[in-house]
């Protein structure tokens, strides 16, 4: 290695840690993988936590005993969730064959339009049937023998339901056991991390709730005025794809207007047309940079390649689970570039960004 010049030493000690942390990487992934009814439940609690914690911590300081306040926060968001499921459900059983309709009308309008008249409806939707196959099974590939996907999804969401109850109620534990367990020496940075992480997950979460019902109200409300046919289902639509950044927002718009394009016109899909785009641009300029401020902020180009690597990883779950896992990442990343800077010469030297001091303990 002596005889190599010293770039060369360089570049190929950079290659042997990015392949080592790609093996790892991979490793981690494919455990993930085999062992996923019992990790995604947790994942999904440790964001239903982020989420649930502000309600948790108030109920705490209203003197309300913490296990008392984490059956009570569990119980209010079952009963939330399970409302907004059967409005979501209702709304869209309701109006979801003039959804249907409208879409295959628009559907025919474009292929007689572009000179397609001959195809088939019934072809087309058979390739996108076969398309979707394809699509859940990347989902849900390698499933339990003999568990249907349906039951399976029902006893993970009864687990994260019974974690996210356990991970708020010992929620004050959580440093503690951090501190046992990890290495001497590197408790405080580990604490410092942990907690970056977890708050920017929190932050997302509660950001991108509220994000997701501000752009519902409006596109559903932009739509009724249009006397749009499936306002409310394609509203409830809008707020559940809003989780998934972009392309979410980008599926459920171009739905509401072929929707309007089919049922009430070209002028009528114009104006639904802006009707989304001033939303977008609403979230995207005012409620993005004022809700998350707070949060890690990623670029678009990194948004779009999580969301297709976690959907080429578990399908539409690694889609959702992507972004909020990307973003407790790079607070990872933040809090060591932190600490990095506070190690250099001339770098502050007793307070870290987040009120965490050099040796990783809790600012007032």
């Amino acid at each position: 290695m002596q005889l190599l010049p010293e770039p060369v030493r360089r570049l190929a000690a950079w290659c042997a840690v990015l392949l080592l942390v790609a093996g790892v990487a991979w490793v981690g992934i494919r455990l993930c993988a085999e062992l996923r009814t019992a990790v995604v439940p947790v994942l999904l609690a440790l964001l239903g936590t982020a989420l649930l914690g502000p309600l948790h911590r108030r109920l705490v300081k209203a003197r309300v005993n913490r296990s008392v306040a984490a059956g009570l926060t569990c119980v209010a968001v079952v009963a939330v969730v399970g409302g907004a499921v059967y409005i979501i459900v209702a709304a869209l059983i309701d109006t979801g064959d003039q959804i249907l309709a409208s879409l295959k009308t628009a559907a025919r309008d474009l292929a007689d339009h572009f000179g397609a008249a001959g195809t088939s409806l019934d072809d087309m939707a058979s390739n996108a049937r076969e398309l979707l196959d394809k699509f859940g099974g990347t989902a849900a590939s390698g499933v339990i023998s003999g568990v249907s996907v349906v039951g399976e999804t029902l006893a993970m969401a009864l687990l994260a339901l019974l974690l996210v109850f356990f991970f708020l109620r010992d929620s004050d534990r959580a440093t503690g056991l951090l501190h046992d367990l990890a290495p001497r020496g590197s408790a405080g940075m580990l604490e410092a991390m942990a907690r970056r992480a977890f708050g920017a997950v929190e932050g997302f979460m509660r950001g991108t709730t509220f994000i997701a019902l501000i752009d519902a109200v409006c596109i559903t409300v932009g739509l009724l005025v249009l006397d749009v046919p499936g306002a409310l289902g394609l509203g409830a639509l809008v707020f559940v794809g809003a989780y998934i950044p972009y392309l979410g927002a980008f599926i459920s718009g171009a739905v509401a207007v072929l929707v309007a394009l089919a049922d009430r016109g070209f002028v009528i899909a114009l104006w639904a047309l802006g009707v989304v785009l001033a939303v977008q641009l609403l979230e995207g300029h005012v409620l993005q940079p004022v809700i998350q401020s707070r949060t890690v902020q990623m670029h678009p180009a990194v948004v779009m390649v999580t969301i297709t690597a976690g959907a080429s990883v578990a399908g539409i779950l690694g889609m959702l689970l992507a972004v909020p896992l990307t973003a407790a990442a790079f607070g990872i990343l933040h809090e060591l570039r932190d600490r990095y800077d506070v190690q250099r010469p001339g770098g502050p030297d007793t307070q870290q960004p987040g009120g965490y001091d050099a040796q990783g303990s809790g600012g007032s």
